[in-house]
């Protein structure tokens, strides 16, 4: 049976900083890996030990297998956690962290090549009776073929990655004519971010619900789901908002999405924490996208409404523990929302606002969590997500959690960065999103609505600034009569002599 006493954390940021929280409360050591960008960074100051792995850009760093594995021989870690993002869904990785006599606190590395693969899992999932979306793959498909499968599918349809996510690689057809060029997009994007040209169709459901399902497995047989979130508030396939329970599901959706999300995984053998993806309609047909095979950014939603500690038993199972729990056990209470706070200009098309952190102070209140990697001091750059922290809220009700997610925003004071906290504000107000009919192509088709108009920096906000300002200059004033003593003191000549 597996037993680590120290892990390290495959990763940087506010999902470093949870792992870390977790380790620590089931008395577990933690080693943080960084690079030249993060030597100062939060979850470096948190871990008992930290190595450094190379320079800023991910390449050179958080994406190089071999220097975090040395990090792991250097510091004699027994375990290693991905976290997301970066290697977490590399099977190569995976396996060669259990090559290296580790444990992966992971699913084996043959269920993450059989989900890291779209037209392979969509076939994968067809077997095992998992309803998926209408659509043709076929990796020696002419430009002919790929026109005559679309007419089959029928129109809109979507041109997507087989080796992909994230949104990257994936184009809308509406029309026969911009086939061929959302083909020639798609397959760019797909080359560069995945090393992999291949696509696939899909019909495209217009006015989709994303719905995802929480699984967790463990190596003794035990399959179950932990419900649904619903992330259909994005914008160009990027999650903005993500919330639980969805207000589209019935009882019997939700048992039916649960039961296709188990089966799922039970195909491909998994093992600790996953997500099985899928996309909904109004009426109640529901088909399988994707399953991330690793921990998710929204992962807090689903804890605040089952009271489970999703990394802490991702850590149990890695160890080789049994789930304490069968399905039957498992409720959702009250609802959770999770809003993702971005350094990035929603009026200069969201592009990240890099720059200097110079205060940011979290909201607090009851039925609040807030995630972060960052404090005040800290630097956005050009080589990371500019995410500076999930704000995540708890209610019995999902307006009072509303309100309680749009307090807490206005709360939150963030300086020296541009944010998309207003943009927050205004899609948690529109009354479409109230009433939860919130589809995919929501944001994009209601974004002149959505985008607030530039308001009066808050006093609040000036006079913290004016405060920063002051300190500064007292420093700099206290620091230049400092040295003009020292030009006028015995002490300070430099002229290699001292008086005794």
């Amino acid at each position: 049976m597996p037993y680590f006493q120290r892990v390290l954390i495959a990763n940087r940021g506010e999902i470093a900083v949870r792992v870390i929280r977790a380790c620590r409360e089931l008395g577990l050591e933690t080693v943080a890996v960084y690079s030249e960008a993060d030597s100062n960074a939060r979850h470096v100051q948190m871990a008992d030990r930290a190595v450094l792995i190379g320079p800023p850009p991910p390449r050179e760093s958080y994406l190089r297998a071999e220097a975090i594995l040395e990090a792991a021989r250097q510091t004699q870690a027994q375990a290693i956690h991905p976290g997301y993002g970066f290697l977490s869904e590399r099977e190569a990785f995976a396996q060669a962290v259990l090559d290296a006599g580790l444990v992966w606190i992971g699913p084996p590395p043959r269920a993450i090549e059989l989900m890291g693969v779209k037209t392979a899992a969509r076939a994968l999932m067809q077997e095992a009776g998992v309803p998926i979306v209408p659509g043709y793959q076929d990796d020696a498909a002419e430009l002919d073929d790929l026109l005559h499968a679309a007419e089959k599918i029928g129109l809109p349809l979507m041109v997507k990655a087989a080796g992909g996510g994230g949104g990257k690689g994936i184009r809308i057809v509406r029309h026969l004519n911009d086939l061929a060029e959302a083909l020639r997009s798609a397959q760019n994007e797909a080359r560069s971010a995945f090393n992999d040209p291949r696509l696939f169709l899909e019909r495209y459901v217009e006015r989709g619900r994303h719905i995802e399902v929480q699984v967790l497995a463990d190596a003794h047989g035990n399959t179950v789901h932990l419900f649904e979130r619903e992330c259909s508030a994005q914008r160009r396939h990027q999650k903005i908002i993500e919330e639980t329970p969805s207000p589209l599901l019935t009882p019997e959706l939700r048992q039916q999405m649960g039961r296709a999300a188990v089966a799922a995984a039970r195909a491909v053998g998994y093992v600790n924490a996953g997500t099985v993806e899928f996309i909904a309609t109004e009426q109640g047909e529901f088909f399988f996208l994707e399953m991330n095979t690793r921990l998710q950014v929204e992962h807090p939603i689903t804890e605040l409404v089952t009271g489970l500690d999703l990394v802490k038993l991702q850590l149990r199972i890695a160890q080789g523990e049994p789930l304490p729990f069968q399905q039957d056990d498992l409720r959702q209470q009250g609802h959770a929302i999770e809003a993702r706070l971005y350094a990035e200009d929603p009026r200069n098309g969201f592009l990240p606002s890099i720059g200097k952190l110079e205060r940011f102070i979290p909201p607090t209140g009851p039925g609040l969590r807030v995630d972060s990697g960052v404090q005040s001091g800290d630097s956005i750059t050009i080589h990371y997500d500019p995410m500076i922290a999930k704000l995540i809220v708890y209610d019995r009700t999902r307006e009072a959690a509303i309100e309680r997610l749009r307090q807490a925003l206005r709360e939150t004071v963030i300086l020296g960065t541009t944010t998309n906290i207003d943009f927050l504000q205004a899609l948690l107000a529109h009354p479409l999103f109230i009433e939860g009919r919130v589809h995919t192509a929501f944001i994009d088709a209601h974004l002149d609505e959505l985008m607030p108009p530039t308001l009066p920096v808050p006093p609040l906000a000036l006079l913290i600034a004016a405060l920063d300002e002051a300190q500064q200059r007292l420093g700099e004033s206290a620091a230049g009569a400092a040295a003009d003593s020292d030009l006028h003191s015995p002490w300070g000549q430099t002229d290699g002599w001292r008086i005794t």
